[in-house]
């Protein structure tokens, strides 16, 4: 009676391992034969999805046992715009390709390059409509700090920002001009430049009137006339 009962329990067990062995098979048949079927992009603003795929080396839609995750992440990053990236798949074809790119703060005239915010500078191209124009020679002491300041500024403010220019005096070795899009002017320096992000409020107070924001010190309105 043992010797059947463990025949038959032998048997399921068989049974069962070959099930196993047979879908084990099954899966890996699937993946070797699988293909990348979806692509999703995510938090790029300057580069254009498909432009991230090439990057990616996924444009072709590839066997999914050819890609490597850490290999495409080293591809992508490669590219001057990109600050990390982060990339997941599954055994169902889709790629998820989440990216994090470096936010461009200034074009400068005299150099004709976009500058950064990790310091670094782009040859200036299409990709950006509106950003503040640095129309003057800064020292790169003194730029390097306020590229790290202008960095933290609300991108709403920033964008409000037309022209900057490096204006030095006897006192104040970082002090920038400021042209607004609405006329207005602000001087400020780098130490004080988080004071830019309270723009809007001053505006309420201002009532309309177009002049001079001194944020450098004393935080005084001189009205043109």
């Amino acid at each position: 009676m043992k010797t059947k009962k463990n025949k038959k329990k032998n048997r399921k067990i068989l049974v069962k391992l070959l099930i196993i062995i047979i879908v084990v098979l099954l899966i890996v048949l699937y993946v070797n034969k699988a293909r990348v079927k979806n692509i999703y992009v995510v938090g790029n603003n300057y580069l254009k999805d498909q432009e991230i795929i090439e990057l990616a080396g996924l444009e072709n839609y590839p066997y999914l046992f050819k890609i490597s995750v850490k290999s495409i992440e080293n591809k992508i990053k490669m590219n001057e715009y990109i600050s990390s990236v982060k990339v997941t798949k599954n055994i169902f074809g889709k790629v998820s390709i989440e990216v994090l790119e470096y936010n461009m703060l200034l074009k400068g005239e005299i150099d004709n390059v976009i500058y950064l915010s990790n310091m670094k500078t782009l040859a200036n191209d299409n990709r950006v409509v509106a950003l503040p124009v640095l129309i003057n020679y800064t020292p790169d002491n003194i730029l390097k700090e306020f590229l790290q300041k202008l960095d933290k500024i609300d991108k709403n403010i920033l964008a409000k920002i037309s022209e900057i220019s490096y204006e030095p005096n006897e006192y104040d070795d970082d002090l920038f001009l400021f042209c607004m899009n609405d006329g207005n002017y602000v001087y400020i320096t780098t130490k004080r430049l988080n004071n830019i992000n309270k723009y809007d409020e001053v505006l309420v107070e201002l009532e309309g009137k177009k002049g001079i924001l001194y944020l450098d010190s004393g935080n005084h309105f001189q009205v043109l006339e």
